[in-house]
């Protein structure tokens, strides 16, 4: 009897395909899975960080690729990117940094933070709803991605 599952392994290997189809098309400019996309070297470093974190189920399901693939609009770390809390109506310019160098004063939101977990990986245009830690669901939604050279 069929139950409509597939076996584990099954179903792993098509999300293999899946994001190699996906990392594939990165190279054309497009990325139409809604999945994040890190850089490969990106991904090491906060895998260590985000041991029971958010941040893992988000990496889990991201397209890793290297950086030189990662398109121009794409929140990565150290970039500025603009966003919008659709959700309270508010737009700030943040720039994605590891834990350490945050200072929200100066806008340096670090990637382990409700709003920088949420943001990673999202292009340009793209939203996603994120639970915040006082229970409330926002909707964000990057506005604009500048890349800040390393």
């Amino acid at each position: 009897m069929a139950t409509g599952k597939f076996p584990a392994s099954v179903a792993s290997g098509f999300m293999i395909d899946i994001k190699l189809s996906a990392a594939a098309s990165l190279q054309n400019g497009a990325n139409e899975t809604g999945c994040p996309v890190v850089a490969l070297a990106d991904n090491a470093r906060l895998r260590e960080l985000a041991e029971n974190h958010q941040l893992v189920d988000e990496l889990n399901r991201a397209i890793v690729v290297q950086a030189e693939l990662i398109p121009k609009d794409v929140v990565t770390m150290y970039c500025r990117c603009t966003y919008i809390d659709e959700s309270r109506g508010v737009q700030r310019e943040i720039e994605l940094v590891y834990p350490g160098e945050a200072d929200p004063g100066t806008g340096k939101v670090s990637v382990l933070t409700p709003v920088g977990c949420a943001l990673i990986g999202l292009k340009t245009g793209q939203k996603i709803n994120w639970g915040f830690p006082d229970g409330s669901v926002r909707c964000l939604r990057v506005m604009d991605v500048i890349q800040v050279p390393r």
